[in-house]
């Protein structure tokens, strides 16, 4: 079994910022990406960024050069900040974990969600 936590959300105003953080636990052999997605009212759940185990990463052209992804590996963790950020960033953010568990077996797993308002 494997548990995403996810932290950081919560209102800030126009230009402000954020960071969120989600760390995986349980058994867990190694992870393979891990993602930030986001799904504001009405809309379709999107990638924000990704990062894979060797570092690599993309990002929604919306975000890029305000948001920056990174991991701490050691830590399963992921996190996400969030700079200048903009009202049309407003939604609920999730955590994406791809891995193998200590079975060798390939899963995905999502984190319940954190959410993010930046008013004007």
């Amino acid at each position: 079994q494997v548990q995403l936590v996810e932290s950081g959300g919560g209102l800030v105003q126009a230009g402000g910022s954020l960071r969120l953080s989600c760390s995986a636990s349980g058994t867990i052999f190694g992870i393979t990406s891990m993602a930030w997605y986001r799904q504001a009212p009405g809309k379709q759940r999107e990638l924000v960024a990704r990062i894979t185990n060797s570092g690599s990463t993309d990002y929604a052209d919306s975000v890029k050069g305000r948001f920056t992804i990174s991991s701490d590996n050691a830590e399963n963790t992921v996190y996400l900040q969030m700079n200048s950020l903009k009202p049309e960033d407003t939604a609920v953010y999730y955590c994406y974990v791809a891995l193998f568990t200590a079975r060798g077996i390939m899963g995905t797993y999502w984190g319940k969600g954190t959410p993010v308002t930046a008013s004007r």
